[in-house]
């Protein structure tokens, strides 16, 4: 591995170290940030490309605008490592993603030049609105700056906020991170000197004099507004922000320095709303990351030498399986269409986009819309499967309840990384989808135990006339062997895995193998639930007839979740059973090993024993009413 020196990085701990070097300086400190960058993340796994991408804006901002007083909010968050870098976290780099660490995102709690947390995408342009706002109405001479990028332009909240601004006439600079050329390519000499003189003094003073003289003469300065809207319009796509009440920049080359920073020191300089239009090529400067930025876009360990990935475990994912059956369920059946927000590789659907481009929509981070377009597919008679992240599909709720579940239509959720996220933290944890599905009419909610359950879950939720969701973990499950052939499961029905005495574990989807664990040495009976939403009732009510103690394992929040659905079948029947739920405690469960964040939630095997021990240890009627919740 090669050695690496950062004469200048080592000694920059604070953006205002960062300001005391010359403008010459910056070219060398760019090189070492990147070369800093690739070489931490090769150790820890992480966003790579698009902080590759962002190194020159990143040096670029940090030595214009007077951080943290100006505000930087950075969207999405995972263009931030570079960042993070400059404003004193550069030693604790290698504590990135894991317990007690740096975070993977923008973070307040963190440090102050966060300003924001951006875990999602698209809310860079209505929190740094609400920031300049907030310093017009105090009175203080404060910048607010959005970076928004690498596709979080596609979703419709930053086209809100876009039209917000352009009428509130506040001081707001958006810079567009351009990282796929998606508007326009035309960068180069000319587009770089045409920046540096639109962004200027001369030309902004200019314009506002001409206004107001010309504003008497209305013809004269209509035909000059024109004109200058043919010029600029000739060379840059800033027509629709013009429109929105920008002041439009743009496209600059975002790797050149120099042009970055005499472009955003004239900006500074400029009331009203701004709009800085920058194109950076994801992956900048290491030859893997630019060849193939999806792969190091969430990267494991590698080889920084080399780009080589490190050997990880030969396992089929949940996701995997959910990609292998859509292949198969779309050649089955030509009314499959597939529907992403724009996570086409992390929901498992390169090969189905391959095989079936005409029935493969990716929306963009548009999650709401995805969910009506598929509404509106299923009004038509097609059969909508929709691949979304658990954390993503909350931003869809509305478009949830009212488009698809209130009109009943067969729209299939296949929603991955339900539960613990491990190093992603709690902006991607799925905790709380049982507890915001199982309230809604007409849905069916299924939680697999194995990947085979998964394949088989799918093609249920497949076959119904209404809503159904299938939610699955990140990662591996048990190990199971897939059965190809397509089997309906019986609605509704759990299955019974392990007959015991006293105490009945009713599991749900990742919990199940954990509860037969625990059962073999408590001697409970064991129970995959399978369907969160309907209830097998009958199975529970039986269970609670022959048991002195019920318990309810869920990844998944412990208020409103599936155990309060057996909460309230107890209640409604009268029964006097007790109770125990397990999930996930109430508070947001910060970045670290998954299994270690699950032993601290009390969802592993001698958490649930010491639980139920407890219970029994601390009551003098074993059919008192009692319902505990972790």
């Amino acid at each position: 591995m090669t050695a690496q020196t950062y004469s200048l990085l080592e000694n920059i701990n604070t953006p205002d170290e960062l300001r005391q070097l010359s403008q010459e300086q910056l070219p060398e400190l760019a090189d070492e940030l990147r070369r800093f960058l690739i070489q931490s993340v090769s150790h820890t796994g992480g966003h790579l490309s698009a902080g590759l991408g962002t190194i020159e804006l990143t040096v670029a901002l940090h030595y214009v605008f007077n951080t943290p007083e100006d505000r930087l909010v950075w969207d999405v968050g995972h263009q931030s490592y570079p960042h993070k870098i400059l404003t004193g976290r550069r030693e604790q780099m290698p504590t990135l993603r894991q317990k007690d660490g740096l975070a993977g995102f923008p973070k307040r709690e963190e440090s102050p030049y966060d300003t924001f947390g951006v875990g999602h995408s698209s809310t860079s342009i209505s929190a740094a609105l609400g920031m300049a706002l907030a310093a017009q109405e105090q009175g203080i001479d404060r910048k607010a700056v959005a970076i928004i990028g690498d596709g979080a332009m596609t979703a419709g909240m930053a086209f809100e906020a876009l039209n917000h601004a352009g009428d509130v006439d506040a001081n707001l600079l958006v810079v567009l991170n351009d990282n796929e050329m998606s508007i326009s390519p035309n960068v180069g000499g000319m587009s770089n000197y045409l920046a540096r003189v639109l962004s200027g003094r001369f030309y902004s003073s200019m314009r506002d004099t001409s206004k107001k003289v010309l504003g008497k003469m209305p013809s004269v300065w209509e035909l000059a507004k024109r004109a200058e809207e043919h010029m600029k319009g000739m060379v840059v796509p800033g027509t629709l922000f013009e429109e929105l009440g920008f002041n439009y920049i743009g496209p600059i080359d975002g790797h050149d320095l120099p042009t970055l920073v005499s472009t955003l020191r004239n900006m500074r300089e400029i009331e009203g709303p701004q709009f800085l239009h920058i194109v950076t090529k994801k992956g900048k400067g290491f030859t893997p990351a630019e060849q193939n930025p999806c792969t190091y876009h969430g990267v494991g360990k590698f080889d920084p030498d080399n780009g080589e990935l490190l050997a990880s475990a030969n396992k089929t994912t949940y996701t995997q399986v959910f990609g292998e059956w859509l292949c198969d369920m779309a050649e089955a059946d030509k009314r499959l269409v597939g529907i992403t927000p724009a996570m086409r590789e992390g929901s498992g659907l390169v090969e189905f986009s391959q095989q079936f481009p005409k029935r493969y929509i990716d929306v963009g981070i548009a999650e709401q819309h995805a969910i009506t377009v598929a509404a509106g597919m299923a009004c038509e008679g097609m059969k909508p499967v929709v691949a979304i992240y658990s954390t993503f599909l909350q931003r869809a709720y509305d478009q949830l309840i009212h488009d698809v579940a209130l009109q009943n239509l067969p729209v299939l959720f296949a929603i991955d990384r339900a539960g613990l996220v491990g190093p992603d933290g709690p902006t991607h944890a799925g905790s709380f989808d049982l507890s915001y599905l199982s309230c809604i009419p007409n849905i069916t909610v299924m939680a697999p135990a194995d990947e085979n359950e998964c394949r088989q879950m799918l093609f249920t939720g497949y076959c119904l006339d209404g809503p159904a969701a299938v939610r699955y973990p990140r990662g591996t499950g048990p190990g199971m062997t897939i059965d190809k052939e397509m089997t309906a499961l019986p609605l509704g029905r759990a299955e019974l895995r392990r007959r015991g005495k006293r105490v009945a574990l009713l599991a749900y989807g990742s919990m199940v193998s954990v509860a037969e664990a625990a059962g073999e040495q408590l001697d409970a009976t064991v129970v995959n639930m399978r369907f969160v939403k309907p209830l097998d009732e009958p199975l529970v009510l039986k269970l609670a007839e022959e048991h002195d103690l019920l318990v309810t394992i869920e990844e998944n929040s412990v208020i409103g979740g599936a155990g309060s659905l057996v909460a309230q079948l107890l209640d409604k029947q009268a029964k006097h059973t007790a109770l125990i739920q397990l999930g996930l405690p109430d508070y947001f469960i910060e970045q670290g090993d998954r299994q270690d964040l699950l032993n601290e939630s009390g969802l592993s095997i001698q958490g649930i024993i010491e639980r139920i021990n407890h219970h029994f240890e601390s009551k003098t009627s074993p059919k008192a009413v009692q319902v505990h919740s972790y």
